[in-house]
């Protein structure tokens, strides 16, 4: 492998952990808001934008650990993000979806970047593509909840 290879892997893992921690922190707000709606929205945001947002971080956990374990080069273990102080819950899911669009916004550029062609693999570019796929229409989602939570 040349260093042009290594780097641009390296910078490939760079940009999906960069992702993963958006998603990450999206994940934290979804925990706190739900702790501040009542039943029945609470489990409407565990359905529409929860699980969507777990299996979207799940498989870019995933996506980034083999794709290193496959060159060798060194993985990263996730932390838990803090969705910092308690708030409104309309502020909460504002998070989720500017950290949904930031982390979509991130691997659409990495994406475009062509490295993933270029020194990645086939496994690698499916797996960000399926993490856009279910991160895409979340910001949206999670606006559309903001306007009806509380009403």
């Amino acid at each position: 492998m040349s260093y042009t290879s290594e780097s641009g892997r390296l910078q490939i893992l760079e940009d999906a952990a960069v992702a993963a921690d958006e998603l990450g922190v999206a994940l934290a707000a979804l925990g706190e808001a739900y702790e501040h709606l009542d039943e029945q929205s609470a489990e409407r945001m565990e359905d529409e934008l929860f699980r969507p947002l777990q299996a979207a971080y799940g498989q870019l956990k995933r996506t980034h650990s083999e794709f290193a374990a496959r060159y060798g080069l060194p993985s990263r273990t996730f932390a838990s993000a803090s969705p910092g102080l308690p708030a409104d819950p309309r502020v909460l899911l504002g998070r989720v979806a500017d950290s949904a669009q930031t982390a979509d916004a991130t691997l659409a550029e990495l994406q475009d970047s062509l490295l993933p062609v270029e020194v990645g693999d086939e496994p690698l570019r499916t797996g960000l593509a399926r993490v856009r796929t279910l991160i895409a229409p979340l910001p949206n989602l999670a606006n559309r909840f903001i306007r009806t939570v509380g009403r």
